[in-house]
């Protein structure tokens, strides 16, 4: 269960950092009420999470589910570039992701 809360931490992570996007510097009131939000949802689901997971892991697996999907809403709602870098780095933080989920006892 503390998986589930941990990766729900990380979609809130997108929600705001793709929300802040729409504040345009905070003037936008409904999408920066989502973002503030978005904010305190992931970081307390973050904060439930370490309570089971070691620290370290926890906060690599929440930034990179956050990066990971920023990165695809990104590409889809804003055009952002595809090239083989940003591909290439996206694959080896899941790698990485992958690796601290196998290595980390639940």
């Amino acid at each position: 269960m503390v998986w589930v809360i941990l990766v729900a931490a990380g979609l809130f992570e997108i929600g705001w950092a793709i929300g802040l996007k729409y504040t345009e510097g905070f003037t936008q009131l409904w999408p920066t009420i989502g973002a503030i939000f978005a904010i305190i949802a992931s970081v307390w689901l973050l904060g439930i999470a370490i309570q089971s997971l070691p620290v370290g892991t926890a906060y690599s697996i929440w930034v990179g589910v956050g990066m990971i999907g920023t990165v695809i809403l990104g590409v889809v709602l804003f055009g952002e570039p595809v090239n083989a870098a940003r591909l290439i780095s996206v694959a080896i933080i899941i790698l990485g992701i992958v690796g601290l989920k196998l290595t980390t006892p639940d």
